[in-house]
């Protein structure tokens, strides 16, 4: 068998073992996401800002609690919350 053959043999061997192991640590879990894996709990919800009608994780949006309502409007900046302050104040 000539050197050139046993070059290409293994380096086709070892493109075989990469391919294998990839495939092996895919189906254990590491560096799965959230869409592979559908049991998964949500942990966030989505909601629109009021002014600009972007979507916000909740948990990073800015709230704002209105006195008159018990509801809590969640907004995606400072920027737009004090927006929809002023504009608020204007109705009144």
């Amino acid at each position: 068998m000539s050197p050139i053959k046993i070059v290409v043999i293994a380096i086709l061997l070892y493109i075989g073992y990469r391919l294998l192991i990839g495939n092996w640590r895919k189906k254990k879990g590491k560096g799965g996401s959230a869409q592979e894996s559908p049991d998964r709990p949500v942990t966030d919800v989505l909601v629109e800002d009021p002014v600009c009608h972007k979507l916000v994780p909740r948990q990073q949006a800015i709230r704002l609690k209105q006195n008159n309502q018990e509801d809590i409007i969640y907004f995606c900046s400072e920027e737009c919350c004090n927006r929809f302050v002023s504009q608020e104040g204007e109705k009144e």
